[in-house]
């Protein structure tokens, strides 16, 4: 399947020329090691994936006993996998890299080298286990895999057209018509029910049929349960109780995640540890609340109280529709027709926090709650910076509506406290493009454009 972070890999291979090794990080079942197989197979005239979750002594040997002797390290290496290593045109790859943190601090040393060019893939990468007696080599670039965006599930689908006519709307700023975009809606949705895992897509590109890709989500989801059971060693069950909360706390459309909805006697010293593997896990993408939005979101943001997303909105579908560990056909089939009667709002709200993040946005949003001064009550479901940074008003505050009729107060408000900070705001929302009350409303699948 084609993803765009193959051009950041010729990029970095072409740019750098050996001197770094590419870290690509993401959750389980993102695509990782496949896309690095082959691009390491396309651009490389001879390429070897060590798979750490696999690997056994006779691999973990060789950075025991020959790192001060690479000739004999890579002649070894070369007669286990029967693949001849050319210098500067050979790609080796460390798969699930954090199973053995020796072959990550082997980097440098490999780096330093230089004859041959080395990708890893991991996650959790940040836990203490898997970084235990280690020197984090410097020669490391860390790039992120997200699950498929929009646009990434179109060219899956062998769609390679709706996405460049989105293109074209977005860039001129009008509406694409009634028509078209009642069809780029129903794929949309259908986007909203498959997600973006690879596996997921691949399933119902094979079979067209929603249930066997729901298997597949069922099957990851599993997954995940079993790493958070495995590897959140001493809070596997608090891990586990947020992880089940999320799709609660959104429909609540709550400020922030509310420990008091696990237990009453929760506290966020003993839950932050928890929050923290959920985050490096990359299952859930983390929106901070900036207490002051100006263009240093980050240094202004309450890293205590935040709204967790699931990193693949279909994944959450099948969280919120699970009856008997399956979701029913009809509900699929309701939801692709948007003639299903419940407010999808946290769905669109969770896809638009999945498109922003694969767009390369950090997270964050804006809330307030005065009592005695309803001027000051108010809460932005995202900031952004503008893609442009100038002297003044960079932040742009981004509502999601997850239908066409809807109030703007919150925005106006905004705008009004911060108009030194503030961009022009925009909303995301169902409809077409337009301008309402002097507010550009972008349709929910622009997202990744704004």
């Amino acid at each position: 399947m084609r993803r765009k972070i193959t051009e950041e890999l010729l990029k970095w291979k072409q740019e750098d020329q050996g001197c770094t090794a590419l870290l690509v990080e993401g959750a389980r079942r993102v695509g990782k090691s496949y896309i690095v197989e082959e691009f390491g197979k396309e651009y490389y005239k001879s390429c070897i994936l060590i798979d750490f979750m696999a690997a056994g002594p006779q691999i973990r040997q060789l950075f025991e006993d020959y790192l001060d002797d690479l000739d004999s390290f890579f002649s070894r290496l070369s007669l286990i996998f029967r693949t001849e290593l050319i210098e500067r045109d050979t790609l080796i790859i460390f798969d699930e890299v954090q199973m053995y943190p020796r072959a990550r601090a082997a980097i440098k040393y490999l780096v330093k080298d230089g004859r041959y060019d080395y990708i890893e893939t991991g996650s959790l990468l940040s836990i203490r286990k898997n970084i235990q007696g280690i020197v984090i080599p410097s020669e490391e670039k860390h790039i992120r895999l997200n699950p498929m965006d929009f646009e990434e599930y179109l060219w899956a689908r062998n769609d390679n057209v709706t996405m460049n006519i989105i293109r074209s709307c977005f860039e001129k700023r009008k509406p694409l018509g009634q028509i078209a975009h009642r069809e780029i809606m129903k794929r949309f949705r259908e986007y909203l029910l498959i997600g973006g895992m690879p596996q997921v897509v691949e399933t119902f590109n094979r079979t067209n049929d929603f249930l066997k890709a729901e298997e597949t989500k069922r099957m990851i989801i599993d997954l995940y349960r079993d790493d958070i059971a495995k590897y959140a060693e001493g809070y596997q069950e608090k891990v586990m109780a947020i992880f089940d909360e999320i799709p609660f706390s959104l429909s609540r459309h709550e400020i922030s995640f509310k420990l008091s909805s696990i237990s009453d006697k929760a506290r966020m010293r003993e839950y932050e540890k928890a929050f923290f593997w959920l985050n490096d896990s990359r299952i859930c993408n983390m929106c901070y609340l900036s207490t002051d939005p100006n263009i240093g979101l980050n240094m202004n943001a309450e890293r205590l109280r935040f709204k967790p997303y699931v990193a693949d909105t279909g994944l959450l579908v099948s969280m919120i529709f699970d009856e008997n560990g399956l979701a029913d056909r009809q509900i699929y089939e309701k939801i692709l027709s948007d003639k299903l009667e419940v407010n999808l709002g946290i769905v669109i709200e969770n896809v638009v926090a999945q498109m922003l993040t694969a767009s390369g946005r950090r997270l964050f949003y804006y809330s307030s709650y005065d009592t005695a001064d309803k001027e000051n009550r108010m809460e932005i479901d995202f900031l952004i910076r503008k893609r442009n940074v100038t002297s003044r008003h960079n932040i742009v505050p981004v509502e999601v509506k997850s239908t066409t009729h809807y109030k703007t107060i919150s925005l106006k408000k905004f705008t009004r406290k911060f108009q030194s900070y503030s961009a022009e705001p925009i909303i995301i929302h169902a409809g077409d493009y337009m301008v309402r009350d002097g507010i550009e409303c972008f349709p929910v699948y622009m997202t990744q454009l704004v």
